[in-house]
């Protein structure tokens, strides 16, 4: 029996290791899954309502760590883990996208010489500002098997050095959850309780601290939201990060005086699904969002300077634009007038990642043993 330990700390990780955990299960003869939650997102709308939503068992382990410093957050991780390896035998430690948990739970299995799977492994923005960057980093070169979602992640390990036998092209497991949960996403009511319509509306989210932990950087965007919300609502569910942000730099009011531009709770998975699968325009600097927004078809500006994901870019419908007020109101209203992005799914988008995921983790363990 194959012992897997699962880890995972932030929402992101849970769709990309909700697919993984039920196919595993789906071959529970060979296959003895464990989930750790390492508790990094620990208020209950940015966690326990994505167990929910997407039909995950409540972690067998929850660390508990909670928001800190980086480093901080990372020591807490690695010291708690390294007792969960200890008390539990793990075959493999498998870590999934880029958030400190990633990174300190790949040092700790590295350490104790348990292997480590790496999914979404690859993925390069060549910015080394964002501490994002530095978890990919070290998770990679500390990793047995590296699990990509894209081609070009392969060419990234291949020319950081990394052996082309511990790399596997396995597609995206984020578009497994995003296909298995849009017809429930359907039922979801979030629409008539914002009073919107179909295609007449812009979903909107902003967490990264390159733009809202700079006051003059997040008033700015605020700005280009009230230009573009005089054309259509703007849906912005707000980050905690973000929230108290606008409280500190006092430009709450800034957003409250403008009816076109509806703040609300963070939103659970389905429905958030709902609400940018309906949207005519996404404005984000998330990741994941660049990766499903391709998948589904519909118009996505990230603002940031550089993308971790240039396939949704090269072949998706997704443009990088950066967050300066006159550049995000010119390509928003582009879209808006009818600016077709043409775009194509990406290679092995296909919805059956997970399945190719496990199948990896079992023939290279086979290859060890």
């Amino acid at each position: 029996m194959l012992r897997i330990i699962n880890v995972v700390g932030a929402r992101p990780n849970f769709m990309k290791i909700a697919p993984v955990l039920d196919e595993m299960r789906r071959r529970s003869n060979t296959i003895d899954p464990l989930l750790v939650h390492t508790g990094q997102h620990y208020d209950e709308s940015m966690s326990d309502a994505f167990f929910d939503d997407l039909q995950i068992p409540r972690p067998d382990i929850n660390l508990e760590v909670g928001s800190c410093s980086h480093a901080q957050q990372t020591a807490r991780i690695m010291t708690a883990f390294e007792q969960v390896l200890l008390a539990r035998r793990a075959d493999w430690v498998v870590v999934v996208g880029d958030v400190n948990s990633t990174m300190a739970a790949a040092i700790v299995a590295a350490k104790m010489l348990v292997p480590v799977a790496h999914i979404e492994a690859g993925l390069r923005s060549g910015d080394r500002s964002m501490p994002e960057e530095i978890n990919r980093l070290v998770t990679d070169a500390l990793a047995d098997l590296l699990l990509t979602p894209s081609r070009d992640a392969n060419e990234n390990l291949i020319r950081e050095g990394i052996s082309p036998q511990k790399i596997r092209f396995v597609g995206n497991v984020m578009i497994d959850s995003l296909f298995r949960s849009i017809d429930r996403a359907r039922d979801s009511k979030i629409l008539e309780q914002l009073n919107l319509e179909p295609g007449k509306f812009c979903a909107m989210t902003l967490h990264r601290p390159s733009n809202v932990d700079d006051k003059e950087t997040l008033s700015g965007i605020l700005d280009a939201l009230e230009a573009i919300a005089e054309h259509l609502p703007i849906i912005f569910p707000v980050h905690p990060r973000t929230n108290e942000r606008l409280h500190q730099f006092e430009l709450i009011e800034q957003v409250q005086r403008n009816p076109s531009l509806i703040l609300t709770e963070p939103l659970g998975y389905l429905d958030f699904l709902r609400l940018y699968s309906s949207s005519a325009l996404v404005l984000t600097d998330s990741g994941g969002i660049q990766e499903e927004t391709t998948a589904l078809g519909i118009p996505c500006l990230t603002l940031r300077e550089n993308t971790e994901r240039p396939i949704t870019v090269t072949e998706g419908t997704n443009r990088v634009i950066g967050n300066k007020p006159d550049v995000i109101i010119r390509e928003a209203l582009r879209v808006l007038e009818q600016d077709t992005i043409q775009a194509r799914t990406p290679e092995l988008w296909d919805g059956h990642a997970a399945v190719r995921i496990v199948d990896a983790i079992e023939e290279a363990d086979a290859k060890v043993n």
